[in-house]
């Protein structure tokens, strides 16, 4: 990407990076931490990146699970700690 074909589009390479991970995300080729760490956003402000283009965050059932099954290791982990 040279400094010229981003003067011709009229954005910085921060801006194009961004457009290009919220599209990758959106069509499913990048997870939304992939998608976050190639714009070098945290994920509140990659977040609403997403939220200004109107692109919902993909959260399935299969996320949630991994989450608790996540959250009932870290209570494991407490419970262990505590004894």
């Amino acid at each position: 990407m040279t400094k010229e074909f981003l003067e011709r589009l009229g954005m910085t390479e921060s801006e194009f990076l961004i457009e290009m991970a919220v599209h990758f995300y959106d069509i499913g080729k990048m997870s939304l931490g992939q998608a976050r760490n190639f714009a070098d956003l945290d994920q509140i402000s990659f977040q609403h990146e997403l939220s200004k283009r109107d692109v919902e965050i993909k959260y399935e059932v299969e996320d949630l699970e991994s989450d608790m099954r996540a959250l009932e290791l870290m209570d494991k982990l407490e419970e262990l700690e505590k004894e």
